[in-house]
């Protein structure tokens, strides 16, 4: 009775198969950041933020000057969660949106993919990140 309880339990806390299937491979180009407030943001040159989500539950990003690496989960489909992420410290100019990404980060909790492209959503209407599938090396 308890190896069916405890099953039962663990069930419910794996990843759904195919839930995050459409996050992983390729890499994400930021194309603007909509805030709860309806203002819109858009980076310099989308190319300088970027993150690419792995099979395995890595993510790298590059948020203008700095890069990191860090965990991924999607519970459930549609859902999203990062870990803790090590991050370059270099100092970006002025008008980067590095600072922004890095404090809103822990806060993406969903996300949608829709015609090559990537939303991901802060927790209690906080905003969105719009990204654009990167072409192809």
């Amino acid at each position: 009775m308890r190896t069916i309880i405890l099953a039962a339990l663990l069930a419910g806390c794996a990843a759904l198969p195919g839930a995050s299937e459409s996050l992983v491979g390729g890499s994400w180009q930021l194309v603007k950041f909509q805030g709860g407030d309806g203002k819109v943001i858009t980076p310099d040159e989308p190319a300088k933020y970027t993150v690419a989500f792995a099979a395995d539950g890595i993510v790298n990003v590059r948020f203008d000057c700095n890069r990191g690496r860090g965990g991924w989960k999607s519970a459930a489909k549609n859902q999203l969660e990062f870990g803790p992420m090590a991050l370059t410290r270099a100092m970006c100019p002025p008008g980067s949106l590095h600072d922004q990404l890095v404090k809103h980060w822990p806060f993406i909790r969903s996300y949608m993919t829709k015609d090559r492209r990537l939303f991901l959503a802060l927790m209690a209407d906080g905003g969105s990140y719009e990204f654009i599938a990167s072409p192809a090396p």
